[in-house]
């Protein structure tokens, strides 16, 4: 085993555990409400505890596996889940995973000063930067075409989807349960850009979700099950590639599973009461947020690799300013669901209490 996994694995002490739970909670219920796995505030979570970025990616998607497994059936008995399409997307995303693993490993080893906090500082910077990148457009991109449909009031842009129906490039495959026909040449790329982005910064859903909905057609709620499911065989395969190269801590593994597992049910709950339009509203404000979170560690990463000249004591309150940013983001954005939901529950109760009511005069 290499020297630099010596010590790798933090002490955990009983608030470390609890913060760890709660970090489990809050991506359960992203998870079952967006749709991205949850880890796009998990992975940023667990290395604000002190976790080195790739242990956290691979204790994060060790995890996905149970979880994803529950969230995508608790959609596919809400009829969510195109188990065809899950399956065709993940042809190539076994490919994206695998090269995730390299390219991390490969960071870790050679990243940072090769001890103390600064071992594997390469791999936390070149997953901050990837982190910061894709989910930066993916959220821009979702706000653009949120405020283009505000006044008309419209469901999710069909613009590529058109464009690439006229395309015809075959062969195409159809899926029933989300009702669109797609090209196979579209869906492996996609497929493998989601088991690549699983596999650097353990959430695939920010490729996969927007691709589903805004490349293939597919409804937002069909969308979200779907990813989970796909989700779950890859957490499967990231899980033993990570662990085969040392990485996977399964204390952090177990502990997110037991704060997602009740979190997860309350998010897919939501999806079937809350319109598309305020979900991707909050997915959005989280991402942002989440994103705003990993961007002020950056220079932490930046010094311990030498590439800027400022003070080590500097790195608590970079460290710590993402920490607080980042649980803000988590625990407005499970407020707000949970809110809507508890809303949606009380209507609909109403609704069924005067409906009993009547019955009983007549």
């Amino acid at each position: 085993m290499h020297n630099e996994l010596v010590n790798l694995f933090i002490p955990l002490d009983l608030a470390g555990a609890l913060q760890v739970v709660v970090l489990g909670f809050i991506g359960g219920v992203l998870s079952g409400f967006i749709g991205s796995g949850g880890a796009f505030f998990m992975t940023p979570g667990m290395m604000n505890l002190g976790v080195n970025g790739v242990v956290a990616v691979a204790s994060n998607i060790t995890h996905k596996f149970g979880k994803a497994m529950m969230g995508s059936k608790k959609h596919g008995e809400m009829g969510n889940v195109d188990k065809r399409l899950g399956l065709f997307l993940l042809i190539t995303a076994t490919l994206g995973i695998r090269l995730a693993v390299w390219i991390n490993s490969l960071l870790f080893h050679g990243g940072g000063d090769g001890h103390g906090a600064g071992s594997g500082a390469g791999a936390n910077l070149y997953i901050s930067v990837v982190f910061i990148s894709i989910l930066t457009v993916v959220a821009l991109s979702m706000i653009r075409d949120l405020m283009k449909n505000t006044e008309e009031g419209s469901g999710p842009s069909k613009k590529i989807v058109e464009f690439l129906s006229r395309l015809k490039i075959p062969p195409f495959i159809n899926f029933n349960v989300a009702d669109v026909k797609v090209s196979l040449w579209v869906l492996l790329p996609v497929g493998l850009a989601t088991g690549y982005l699983a596999g650097t910064i353990g959430v695939g859903g920010f490729i996969g979700v927007p691709a589903m909905i805004y490349v293939f057609g597919v409804p937002t709620a069909v969308a979200a099950g779907t990813e989970l499911y796909l989700a779950m065989f890859m957490g499967g395969f990231g899980a033993l590639n990570y662990a085969f190269e040392g990485f996977v801590d399964i204390r952090l593994s177990i502990l997110l599973l037991t704060g997602s597992l009740f979190g997860v049910y309350l998010g897919a709950y939501g999806v079937k009461v809350v319109s598309e339009k305020y979900i991707r509203m909050v997915t959005c404000l989280i991402i942002l947020l989440c994103v705003l979170s990993r961007a002020i560690a950056v220079p932490m990463y930046l010094r311990q690799l030498g590439l800027i000249d400022i003070s080590p004591t500097l790195d608590p309150w970079f460290n710590n300013g993402s920490k607080y940013v980042l649980f803000a983001s988590g625990i407005s954005g499970v407020v707000m669901i949970l809110c809507s939901v508890f809303k949606a529950y009380s209507a609909r109760k109403k609704i069924h209490m005067t409906l009993s009511f009547g019955r009983a005069e007549s």
